[in-house]
Parts: C-alpha cells; sequence; structure tokens
C-alpha cells in the first residue's frame, strides 16, 4: 500500500456519491467504471464513521464497482447481510470504500455509454456544449 493521502482521489466513497448529469439518463445511479490505474492507499480505519455512511451508500452500487475492481473480497452481498458489529467486515468495507483509488480511467453513464474521464484521481464530469 501507499503512503495515506488525502480523500479527494477518486475511492468507491466518492464514486457511489455521484450521478450522471446526462439529462437523457432517467435513472442517474450507479455509474459504471472502466479503472485503466488503480492503487491502494493506506487510510486510517474509523469504525464509527462506516457505521454512520452505511445507510447513505447506495449498496448495490458499491458491491458492483467493487466487483468492477476485483476489490469485493469479503464484502457480504447485500447491505442486510453486513454485521457492524464486526470489525473484520468493517475493515473489508473500509478497505473497498476508501483504500482503492482509481487513479485513471472513466466513469460510464449507464444509460447513454456517455464516459467521463478520470484523471489523476479527479473525475470530470463537465458535459460538453451539445449535451445541456
Amino acid at each position: 500500500c501507499a503512503r495515506e493521502e488525502n480523500l479527494s482521489t477518486m475511492i468507491l466513497l466518492t464514486h457511489n456519491m455521484l450521478a450522471s448529469p446526462m439529462k437523457e439518463a432517467g435513472k442517474q445511479l450507479p455509474l459504471g467504471i472502466e479503472a485503466v490505474e488503480v492503487q491502494e492507499i493506506e487510510r486510517e480505519f474509523n469504525p464509527d464513521f462506516l457505521r454512520n455512511m452505511i445507510n447513505r451508500l447506495d449498496y448495490d452500487a458499491l458491491v458492483a464497482a467493487a466487483t468492477t475492481l476485483k476489490v469485493q473480497e469479503g464484502l457480504p452481498a447485500t447491505v442486510e447481510a453486513l454485521d457492524t458489529s464486526d470489525d473484520d467486515v468493517l475493515k473489508k468495507l473500509h478497505h473497498a470504500l476508501l483504500q482503492v483509488d482509481v487513479v485513471s480511467g472513466f466513469l460510464v453513464c449507464t444509460e447513454t455509454g456517455r464516459k467521463f474521464p478520470i484523471a489523476a484521481g479527479i473525475p470530470n464530469m463537465l458535459l460538453n456544449q451539445d449535451e445541456i
């Protein structure tokens, strides 16, 4: 794992909160991920933060994104199966949500196929003039 860095990068927590800006997209979430470069960055484990975030997550989208990036091991398939009293399970959630950084690639609108580039860990969700 790399050294600890700030959370302004394209981690799966960020991905989980983003929606497609495409006006044609009736359903805004989830965006697909096409990763070109991924790195793992060690970040402090905070079980209370994770417990507070669970109800805010689109858990199915998280599992799908984690599966795409091959970091789903140990994550329960459903939020109902997530045991928040088990630190080992929370550490798996922590890893998937906060330690997997998509450095480059694309976020993809699952309705329109429009790709939004990720460069240096920052997704660019700006639309072209003809898409506004």
